[in-house]
């Protein structure tokens, strides 16, 4: 008799195509259901709540897969970390119920965006935050960002290639975070967790929290808002791109090594 199981997964997207499985590539998904093989001695389809890009990074990604194996949640956990890559750790596995999918039953997901706002980014957090250099204006880009909090038409910040015809989503926390206390919080086991190199005034993260994404959403609001912070734009361009503006009249897209997804939120 089959059974859905809940996994909460972290991982350092670096040197991987992407959640996706790929014919060619190495993805978090085609880890996983290699993984999950070994124990069903059978192909397994693992099903994720988002589809990070190459080179994201996940606090809590969120899969769900159905399997016969009786095995205890936490010799799954234990066998499914064996087989893993040392850069992609299944933080939790949970008993859930039979009609659970990690993509259709959530209600919404938090991403986080890093950036380093100084003159030199140190080389062992490279990997995980976009570099800029310039002095930004943190005030503009608040009062930008707010703007986003609410049910609007995102279509100007949706990358070309996406199969999702509705871009009309609703976003409940968009915010420029300075307190880098809460760089690495928010996921279960790495509360509080973060790199010394990031504990200082010069990194800043950018939250934002909806009922779903378009593809490269978040990365294309992160380099508008960007271009607000060194003036390059003003903040009231943000409410103009959502009254009907298009993909090119937005800012360009930023770097994927800064952006996490931190949690998925199920009723």
């Amino acid at each position: 008799m089959e059974r859905t199981l809940k996994l909460t997964i972290s991982y350092d997207g670096t040197r991987f195509v992407g959640w996706q499985r790929q014919a060619e590539s190495v993805s978090i998904q085609g880890l996983l259901e290699e993984a999950f093989a070994r124990f069903e001695g059978a192909p397994v389809a693992v099903h994720g709540a988002g589809r990070t890009d190459a080179g994201v990074h996940a606090l809590g990604q969120v899969a769900s897969v159905r399997i016969a194996s009786a095995h205890p949640t936490d010799a799954v956990a234990r066998g499914l970390n064996a087989c893993l890559p040392l850069d992609v750790r299944v933080i939790e596995v949970q008993e859930a119920a039979a009609d659970f999918h990690a993509r259709f039953s959530a209600r919404s997901k938090t991403y986080r965006y890093l950036l380093r706002n100084a003159s030199i980014v140190n080389p062992f957090e490279r990997a995980f935050v976009w570099h800029v250099p310039e002095a930004l204006d943190l005030d503009a880009m608040r009062t930008a960002a707010n703007e986003l909090v609410g049910t609007h038409d995102f279509a100007a910040f949706r990358s070309t290639g996406g199969d999702t015809k509705d871009t009309v989503r609703t976003l409940t926390q968009s915010e420029i975070v300075t307190d880098v206390g809460r760089a690495w919080s928010g996921s279960p086991g790495l509360d509080g967790v973060h790199p010394t190199s990031l504990d200082d005034a010069t990194v800043l993260a950018y939250e934002i929290s909806g009922d779903g994404f378009l593809r490269h959403m978040v990365r294309a609001i992160v380099g508008t808002l960007v271009e607000v912070g060194r003036r390059q734009r003003p903040s009231a361009s943000m409410a103009a791109l959502l009254a009907g503006g298009s993909r090119a009249q937005a800012g360009a897209t930023a770097p994927p090594q800064g952006l996490f997804l931190v949690r998925v939120v199920y009723d």
